[in-house]
């Protein structure tokens, strides 16, 4: 490889992870913003699992509609024009703060952030072999989470109440569209994309499909009520920034982990293994409610509940032509916005008892795991018995 094509490389993967770093920074705020804003702004606090939901409904309608866009004028500018979308949400809802407004506007939200990983993900997931994928994908994540977690300790240092907070994340909304306005190259080439036909679709993995679904369920009610059911247990602000920040930082800490087991290893198979860890965490938040422990248990949660994407993404991708990236990562998205938008739903149905939504992942969790030990069981004898 010469040494200009590295360079190129190197920058078409500078251009989407810096700015989605920043992203993840404004984003990871945001979401723990919205439902411990809602008092502030006279809002129910029981609109907090209905915000989660149609945020992630949005999410699921963006991500059918992604793949023309981005083929008709390239990552780059779907990139800008997505994050500007999103800019403008935030806008709407610190001019106008009443429930209405807010859920149209998170509606709007997942429909643009829907488009900010379509674009990311298969901007770096288009590479010239499954080795090269698991490895930017690790990128991707790390930055996502990393941003995620920096984001997560403003609640603490900047706070929730007022304009302030809304205008921090502006900021790092703007900042996150420098890059992609100010590298014009690198981005792939928008005559590779293909769409996958519904009988393609069909043959994708099963349990790549589940494992989605089962990450937008945990991570819907993650981001939507964990703040809330932190705060039920009488912790404050500070605390339960600490304490998101932990989940997502143990999301942060695997992913080079399950980057190089997910080239040695059965995919379906470290599918269960990171669902039976996030079974083994939760059953630690059981066993006492101190906060140290409290706080460890959760950054194990943290790292099954965001370890199942990514290695799900990549199993789907294996074996897939870099031109069909686009409609795989599109359908995967789809998959785990259908697990986002039931996800807090359900596991509000939880939330009045205590450890409510504990339990709600217990049983989540631990049927997954069951689910993909039985796939990787057959997968197994299959491949014996050919």
């Amino acid at each position: 490889m010469t040494l200009n094509t590295t360079c190129r490389k190197s920058e078409g993967i500078f251009v989407p992870v810096a700015g989605l770093t920043l992203f993840a920074i404004a984003s990871g705020y945001l979401m723990s913003l919205i439902p411990l804003s809602l008092a502030s702004f006279k809002i129910e606090t029981s609109y907090a699992s209905w915000l989660a939901s149609t945020y992630y409904i949005g999410l699921l309608v963006g991500s059918m509609m992604i793949e023309p866009i981005i083929a008709k004028i390239g990552h780059r500018f779907a990139f800008i024009s997505f994050l500007v979308l999103l800019a403008t949400t935030v806008v709407i809802q610190a001019l106008f703060p009443n429930k209405d407004a807010w859920l149209l506007m998170r509606l709007i939200a997942g429909m643009a952030v829907a488009g900010i990983f379509v674009v990311v993900e298969s901007w770096l997931l288009i590479g010239d072999s499954a080795k090269e994928r698991a490895k930017r994908l690790g990128i991707y994540m790390t930055s996502l989470y990393g941003g995620s977690t920096i984001g997560q300790l403003g609640v603490g240092i900047i706070g929730t109440q007022g304009f302030a907070p809304f205008i921090t994340v502006l900021v790092l909304l703007f900042a996150a569209i420098l890059p992609p306005m100010m590298i014009r190259q690198g981005q792939p080439n928008i005559t590779q994309h293909q769409s996958l036909s519904a009988r393609q679709i069909s043959r994708l993995s099963k349990p790549a499909i589940i494992g989605c679904i089962t990450s937008g369920v945990v991570m819907g009610s993650i981001y939507g009520l964990m703040p809330l059911a932190l705060k039920q247990n009488q912790l404050d602000t500070d605390k339960i920034g600490v304490l998101m920040a932990a989940i997502i930082l143990g999301g942060m800490i695997i992913q080079p982990i399950i980057g190089r087991l997910s080239v040695k290893m059965s995919k379906t198979l470290l599918l269960a293994m990171m669902s039976l860890l996030g079974v083994f965490a939760i059953g630690l938040t059981y066993l006492s409610e101190h906060y140290l422990l409290l706080a460890g248990a959760l950054a194990l949660l943290g790292m099954s509940a965001f370890a199942l994407y990514p290695i799900s993404i990549t199993l789907a991708c294996d074996n897939l032509d870099s031109s069909f990236i686009v409609a795989a990562t599109q359908v995967m998205l789809f998959s785990y916005s259908i697990g986002s938008a039931l996800g807090p739903v359900g596991a509000n149905q939880f939330m009045s008892k205590a450890n409510g939504l504990m339990d709600f992942f217990f049983v989540v969790l631990l049927a997954t795991a069951i689910y993909m030990l039985l796939a990787s069981i057959r997968r197994k004898t299959t491949v014996l018995a050919s």
